[in-house]
């Protein structure tokens, strides 16, 4: 007669064998890569004792090909939930040991469930792909799990955080679960996305590439935008997977976790004073501002490397998390591009749905020109980051440092798109356009100039008028366009009042099913 003592070793000998994965020779091989196995990623995120696996017993359940002889260990997927510096996060690990991680119908199945029960329970999901992608043998069902997945990412996105961790191949149908999570990050030498490998484009196309050029981790963080982070290895990319979580809430119904701060809430920062060069053609880096006004000086930079005019990331102010926007002077003077428009409208629209207030760091002389900009959208680009500076209902705080021109002026947080409060610094120059320009295009200027008998030097003297009458945020601050011209030293001090007395902050959009961004 079998015992409960039996049943029990029973279940303990089935828990070995679905921890044994692949088998020893495949662990091996994939820590020869470089490459923590699907168990140790998990191992790594959450807090020591803290996961609960559920699901490790399932199978699958295909016949074709001989598979119905095959066992693959938890079918390729480890799943469940536990805590994450102490808060709730379910999570997903693909295990590459086990028939390559290759999707099929119970497998998506298993993660179908835990973004389902991550979206009852109102708290992140975390996905570890490493993955030959779908299964072959079982066909149609594979196809029909991916589509389950992206219904899901679809319905989940703006409620609960989503996460994508690409720590192997992920290729085919497989790229577009990452594609529509919050962060996708990557692993630099032993991650790659794309939607068709190296040799089928040198078939089609006739172009050689290879897997790192075509689909790595630098080439999606720097060319493409897919990634926004690009890690060094395994443990690298699970750090900044607890990073990020430390500045969401967990729900779109929850504010973010307020931590606590020894940097004091009153402290000048006067730096800041001397910061911006006298001329207005010398680059300055705006992340030293940055760095200069937030908590302890820390700042998570998102998608580092793409798009460098513009500048986004998560930071603290007096232990509460804002969102950062910036223009970065040293890269195409801070211009905003295509590339710029679209990684900050993603950005805001992030921080936005999820409850985090927006502070935005201004210094640009406009729109970037040009035939190539124009003929790939600059305009559909451009209007983008005018919708989702509008959309946003968190608290939008404006700071002004410099150059502020034309529309350039109005999508980077302007009063007129709803930013609650606007600083400016006294080097602020808030104008239709440069001095340069202007006397260009301005009537009196251009009869004033022809008629000169040294027509250079009354150029240069019309450039200096128009600077001091225009290129000042006084004018502005005169029209209530402008809260306050500010001391730059003070600007951590206002921030910090503005977040306080704005953290109840009440508004909402017009009822409506959804907007319709432009493209």
């Amino acid at each position: 007669m079998t015992t409960v003592a039996d049943k029990i070793n029973e279940l303990k000998v089935k828990e070995q064998n679905a921890k044994e994965m692949g088998g020893q020779d495949r662990i091996d091989a994939q820590h020869k890569k470089n490459k923590l196995t699907a168990r140790e990623r998990i191992n790594l995120l959450f807090d020591e004792d803290s996961f609960r696996e559920i699901d490790m017993f399932v199978k699958h359940r295909s016949t074709n090909f001989g598979m119905g002889k095959v066992d693959i260990a938890s079918d390729g997927v480890v799943t469940g939930h536990g805590l994450v510096n102490g808060r709730p996060v379910f999570a997903y690990s693909q295990d590459f040991t086990s028939r390559g991680g290759s999707l099929g119908e119970q497998h998506a199945a298993k993660i179908v469930k835990v973004m389902d029960l991550a979206m009852k329970a109102g708290v992140p999901v975390v996905g570890m792909n490493d993955s030959g992608g779908a299964r072959v043998e079982e066909g149609i069902d594979a196809l029909k799990g991916y589509g389950d997945i992206f219904f899901r990412n679809s319905r989940a996105s703006g409620v609960i955080p989503q996460i994508s961790v690409i720590m192997g191949p992920c290729a085919g149908g497989a790229v577009y679960s990452p594609a529509m999570t919050d962060f996708v990050l990557m692993v630099k030498k032993t991650s790659y996305m794309f939607i068709t490998g190296p040799s089928v484009i040198k078939t089609v196309t006739g172009e050689e590439t290879n897997f790192e050029e075509l689909g790595g981790a630098v080439t999606h963080n720097s060319k493409s935008g897919n990634a926004h982070f690009a890690c060094e290895n395994d443990e690298d990319a699970i750090e900044h997977v607890k990073n990020i979580l430390s500045y969401l809430p967990s729900n779109n119904l929850e504010e973010a976790p307020r931590e606590r701060t020894s940097d004091d809430s009153g402290r000048l920062c006067p730096v800041l004073d001397t910061i911006i060069p006298d001329s207005p053609k010398m680059p300055y880096d705006m992340k030293d501002i940055i760095h200069e006004i937030v908590d302890e000086g820390e700042f998570l930079e998102v998608h580092e490397l793409y798009a460098e005019n513009a500048i986004v990331g998560y930071a603290r102010l007096n232990g509460r998390s804002v969102g950062i926007v910036a223009n970065q002077p040293m890269i195409l003077a801070g211009c905003l591009d295509i590339d710029a428009s679209d990684k900050i409208s993603r950005f805001v629209r992030t921080c936005d749905a999820f409850n985090i207030p927006l502070i935005s760091f201004v210094d640009v002389p406009g729109y970037l020109p040009g035939v190539n900009q124009e003929w790939a959208g600059i305009i559909r680009h451009g209007a983008k980051l005018l919708w989702s500076y509008a959309e946003a209902t968190v608290p939008k705080l404006t700071v002004v440092t410099r150059k502020n021109y034309g529309g350039s002026y109005i999508a980077m947080s302007s009063q007129h798109l709803g930013a609650d409060m606007i600083f400016a610094w006294p080097s602020a120059e808030i104008a239709v356009m440069g001095a340069q320009g202007a006397v260009e295009i301005v009537g009196s200027y251009r009869k004033e100039i022809q008629n000169s008998e040294n027509p250079e030097e009354m150029r240069l003297k019309k450039i200096q008028e128009y600077e001091n009458a225009f290129n000042t945020p006084y004018i502005a601050a005169e029209r209530g366009y402008i809260d306050a011209v500010i001391q730059p030293s003070e600007t951590r001090i206002r921030l910090i009042d503005a977040l306080e007395i704005l953290s109840t902050k009440r508004e909402s959009l017009p009822p409506k099913k959804h907007g319709n961004i432009p493209q």
